[in-house]
């Protein structure tokens, strides 16, 4: 099968276009490279990809016309990872998250119809789960009022998706949890902690340390992408999380024993976009997927320090 990863330099998709091209399919990645976080640090992430002669390239935003149309030559699948991410930023550039969220899945739905390309997987985000929503969140549950720009963005998404379900026979549309791992964005909370463990800097504490999240380590999301590729459904909305919510605490003690370090703590207010909790059921997803996360919080902050450990702090 050859598949179009959209995003494909980024933290999930250069390490989903590794494991695609172990399975033996063709890759062909699409991404702008814009400088959200230093562009040569997405060129690395593609090493790997970019020694393999079934892989292909394509620099470009998913919203422009000529790199799309080349991306998707030939495809038999589409991994639509490319967005502008972020809940925080997103107050400061609405209008850029419109274009890169919303504008863009428009326009490739409308290339893949045209092109009857037969299979969607969209990425979305535990972020479209707002206030009011009730943990642990589940898909056919109301999911709230959007917090954020961001999270606007991808209830956006997901209502295209779901309305060119009827033109494209296979779209997966899936909320992805705290996904956390090597290759990281450095704008993260994990990534962001560890570097001020490990240089002595106290830790931006914003809000409860009784707050929590649900996170996912990356091996357990790329597998759950995989296995949609393989789900003969006209429409699916799945929630892929660890199931297992970890409070604030908790992740900078897991931290500190992984770097063998004690943190200083800075506390500061919440962020008005940011939800106190989250928490996914992912029965749902194991159903249709067979999707079971294997990685413990503990065992995954040990595999992100030893890549941090060897990638970020030798740099």
């Amino acid at each position: 099968m050859r598949i179009a990863v959209t995003g494909a330099a980024g933290f999930i998709g250069s390490q989903l276009c590794e494991t695609l091209l172990s399975a033996g399919h063709e890759v062909v990645g699409l991404d702008s490279f814009d400088d959200f976080y230093a562009p040569e640090r997405k060129r690395r992430n593609l090493t790997a990809a970019g020694h393999d002669p079934r892989f292909w390239l394509v620099e470009g935003d998913a919203a422009d016309q000529g790199p799309l149309t080349a991306a998707l030559e030939g495809a038999d699948a589409v991994v639509h990872l490319a967005a502008r991410a972020g809940v925080r930023p997103s107050f400061e550039a609405p209008e850029a998250y419109v274009g890169a969220n919303v504008v863009a899945t428009a326009v490739l739905l409308e290339q893949m119809s045209a092109r009857e390309i037969p299979r969607l997987i969209f990425i979305s985000s535990s972020s479209v789960y707002g206030e009011g929503a009730e943990s642990p969140f589940r898909e056919d549950r109301d999911a709230g009022v959007p917090k954020s720009p961001y999270a606007a963005t991808k209830v956006a998404g997901e209502a295209l998706c779901r309305a060119y379900s009827h033109l494209i026979p296979h779209i997966v549309a899936l909320r992805l949890f705290s996904v956390y791992g090597p290759r990281q964005r450095p704008d993260l909370a994990i990534q962001t902690f560890a570097k001020c463990i490990t240089t002595g800097e106290p830790i931006p504490v914003l809000g409860s340390t009784d707050s929590f999240r649900d996170y996912t380590y990356v091996e357990d999301i790329i597998d759950g992408i995989v296995a949609s590729l393989a789900l003969d459904r006209p429409w699916a909305l799945l929630n892929l999380g660890s199931g297992r919510p970890i409070t604030l605490e908790e992740m900078i003690t897991s931290l500190e024993r992984a770097f063998g370090r004690q943190a200083e703590r800075r506390v500061l207010p919440a962020h008005p976009g940011d939800l106190f909790g989250t928490w996914a059921d992912t029965g749902a997803a194991e159903k249709a997927l067979g999707y079971r996360p294997k990685w413990s919080f503990e065992q995954g902050v040990e595999g992100f320090a030893r890549w941090f450990t060897e990638e970020e702090l030798s740099a």
